[in-house]
């Protein structure tokens, strides 16, 4: 697939985001994508089909409001997808579960996006072994992505 041919990534920030570079976040999602495209879950894919991605930084409050009115579930959760290329990312949640991880925010918020695009090439998370699946590899291109961004700051430098 060319380069061309892959969705546009737009990062719309609807919460206040002073610890996370939309710039760099944007360019670190479009270092993963052709990762996600080569990562193919066992759905149904749309990802290659997208003309673009529109990404939502949101509070868990707006997250929790949708969550609530397309899952039934009204709790906070931390990316939510929608197949025509939405993804809803909650700021909070990754501000709460970054040092949980040994993440930065900005890192979180980077495997919450890959985990979307994942969830837009077929991969799902409902049930085991496809969530294993999934977790392994958006593990895998989050550490791609960084080292990648890592080696590309060390390069300018």
């Amino acid at each position: 697939m060319s380069v061309s041919a892959l969705p546009r990534i737009e990062i719309f920030p609807h919460i206040e985001c002073g610890e996370i570079s939309l710039d760099q976040l944007t360019a670190q999602a479009l270092a993963a994508l052709p990762k996600c495209l080569a990562s193919r879950g066992g759905e149904e894919p749309v990802l290659a089909t997208l003309e673009e991605v529109e990404v939502s930084l949101v509070s868990d409050e707006v997250i929790a409001g949708v969550h609530g009115e397309f899952m039934d579930d009204l709790t906070p959760t931390d990316v939510i997808t929608f197949h025509h290329g939405e993804i809803l990312i909650s700021v909070d949640t990754a501000r709460r579960e970054a040092p949980v991880h040994g993440h930065t925010v900005a890192e979180e918020t980077l495997l919450y996006l890959i985990h979307g695009l994942l969830h837009l090439n077929g991969h799902t998370d409902l049930n085991e072994p496809d969530r294993s699946a999934m977790h392994r590899a958006q593990e895998g291109i989050l550490r791609q992505v960084l080292a990648g961004t890592t080696e590309a700051a060390t390069t300018n430098q």
